[in-house]
């Protein structure tokens, strides 16, 4: 079973060959010095052309026009493209031309990377153009970068476009869809803008165990893992609250970390298994100073990021500009869908959701099916930023009871755009209660609910040494990041967000057609399940197949049009 290289990567190598051949190394191991950069050129020369004399500049091949003893190429950088004029005697003033005639005519290929240096010029056509002088190869690609079309005006009719291939390949998007970088320089910004906010509060920046004994913190479920040398089983965190929450028992006035959470639950627009949270902690303040910050702080990014507290995302205009409408959880179902819950008991709420159209499941006590309400028929007509505050106490194990009105909790979750972006409360700083807190969940864990919390014992001890009044929030970044950046799926806001088992073209040998002959179009199939069905297979030759198999146990063969594809369980 091989993976054939295609014409393009054949020729590749023979070019990487035969430049090695003359003694140039494609991928040479020294410094390259850079002074010089696209963006910087285009947008500066003309208004101080001494500054460009002498200049070095480095990045990808992207386009080449050759004419004869003279060519036009561009070279895309980190900001951007430039223009490169190429003369042949420039480069190759002695009776030598190869370094024209061979290196650049036939042995460079659209995507090397070279570094060139020369001055800057303007063509008799108006075009800031880089006059070379020399160039040197940086890395010889072996791959070639999939063709970009554009019409007269620049605009992109035939590109690469596919989000499956554009967010497994990463690397091959943002060097064809140079725009994109914008969304992740956007992202930086609201990170940088966020961080320095807080800084300025004298909050301190902290970090917090990723691997935890564990999974508290948030009503979800864990990666589980095992640590070898301790023989003990693990969890890839879901919060990092009661960590944080045990500094401000340790005498931190204010603590706060970005940081990468798990989740062991679906895949879709706005969710991936691993994303980016950022939880902050603020001792002697409450809930209804939380929200005011929040107001502050998401006008401040908002700015930061886009230069305007409004933000165009799809057809509205988000304005981040407090203050944010206030609905309790309870006002807002009944606003949107007439029915008043907040006397209802467990059975009531079955009703309710069944009457609205909403599945329901054993497992779910009040709380959760109170949010399945919500959830349903109210999320989707927050586009405003809006805070939805005090939450049945069963939602919310961490937050400290409402100090009006007996049942609930002193929480918000602030919604824009139709999705929850943050989540705070005054915190619960009483041990016992905490304790009895936890102790419901675990009813819930035996009920079936595989969301519930674990009991932390080591947290109650903490509180059981004092923790004073305090509110915590946490801030979804992939989903703040989306509306800055105006994006509808948190895929493209992340630099490589998880993907399926990747399909793989595959060539077979007569052995192993004979092989696939026996399973049928899509199906998984145990490997031994095959051999089994071989009468005339000498183990060494299952041996070879199965060690080309890459030593799976289990595969799924989808035949298509344009050949067989394999992939494992």
């Amino acid at each position: 079973m091989s993976i054939g290289l295609s014409e393009q990567e054949i020729l590749r190598r023979e070019s990487l060959k035969q430049l090695r051949d003359l003694g140039i190394e494609p991928y040479p191991a020294e410094s390259y010095e850079v002074n010089a950069y696209a963006a910087d050129i285009n947008a500066n020369y003309e208004k101080d052309k001494t500054a460009y004399k002498t200049i070095s500049i480095a990045g990808r091949l992207m386009t080449r026009r050759i004419m004869g003893s003279a060519s036009f190429a561009e070279l895309q950088d980190s900001t951007g493209r430039v223009q490169l004029y190429l003369k042949r005697d420039d480069l190759c003033p002695d009776e030598d031309k190869t370094l024209y005639n061979t290196v650049f005519k036939k042995l460079l290929d659209l995507g090397d990377y070279i570094g060139v240096k020369g001055y800057v010029f303007t063509t008799q056509t108006g075009e800031i153009s880089v006059h070379v002088t020399s160039f040197t190869v940086l890395a010889k690609s072996l791959k070639p970068l999939p063709v970009v079309k554009r019409d007269d005006e620049g605009n992109i009719y035939d590109g690469f476009t596919d989000p499956e291939l554009r967010y497994r390949m990463r690397y091959v998007d943002l060097t064809v869809n140079p725009d994109y970088k914008q969304i992740f320089i956007k992202r930086s910004k609201v990170i940088n803008s966020m961080r320095s906010y807080f800084d300025e509060q004298g909050w301190m920046e902290v970090e917090t165990p990723i691997l935890q004994p564990i999974h508290g913190g948030a009503a979800a479920r864990p990666f589980a893992t095992h640590h070898n040398a301790l023989d003990m089983p693990l969890y890839l965190r879901i919060a990092n609250e009661l960590y944080l929450k045990r500094l401000i028992v340790a005498g931190f006035d204010g603590v706060y970390e970005f940081g990468k959470m798990f989740r062991n639950e679906g895949m879709d627009r706005t969710h991936n298994p691993e994303y980016t949270s950022m939880e902050i902690y603020v001792a002697y303040k409450d809930y209804i100073w939380m929200m005011a910050m929040v107001e502050e702080c998401l006008e401040k990014v908002a700015i930061a990021t886009n230069g305007s507290a409004v933000v165009k995302v799809g057809d509205n205009n988000i304005n981040f500009e407090g203050p944010y409408e206030k609905l309790t959880m309870y006002e807002s179902i009944q606003k949107f869908t007439g029915i008043d819950v907040s006397a209802m008991n467990e059975e009531a709420l079955l009703q309710t959701c069944k009457d609205l159209g909403i599945e329901t499941d054993s497992t779910m006590g009040r709380g959760k099916l109170v949010d399945e309400i919500f959830s349903a028929k109210v999320e989707a007509n927050l586009i405003q930023p809006t805070f939805i505050t005090d939450y049945p106490i069963e939602m919310t194990p961490l937050a400290k009871k409402h100090r009006s009105v007996a049942g609930l909790v002193e929480r918000f979750e602030i919604f824009v755009n139709g999705k929850e972006i943050g989540n705070a409360y005054s915190e619960l700083n009483d041990p016992i209660d905490q304790k009895e807190r936890f102790e419901d969940q675990l009813k819930l864990a035996d009920r079936g609910d595989a969301e519930a919390m674990a009991m932390d014992e080591d947290f109650v001890r903490a509180l059981e040494y004092g923790m004073p009044p305090t509110s915590g929030l946490g801030f979804g970044i992939d989903r703040i990041v989306m509306l800055m950046t105006n994006q509808s799926t948190i895929q493209e806001v992340l630099f490589f967000p998880q993907m399926r088992p990747e399909k793989k073209k595959i060539e077979l040998s007569p052995e192993e057609t004979e092989l696939f002959s026996l399973v049928k179009d899509g199906e998984q199939v145990l490997l031994a399940d095959v051999k089994a069905k071989l009468t005339d297979w000498s183990n060494k030759k299952w041996d070879l197949t199965l060690k080309a198999l890459t030593g799976k146990n289990v595969l799924k063969v989808t035949k298509t049009d344009d050949g067989l594809y394999l992939s494992h369980k």
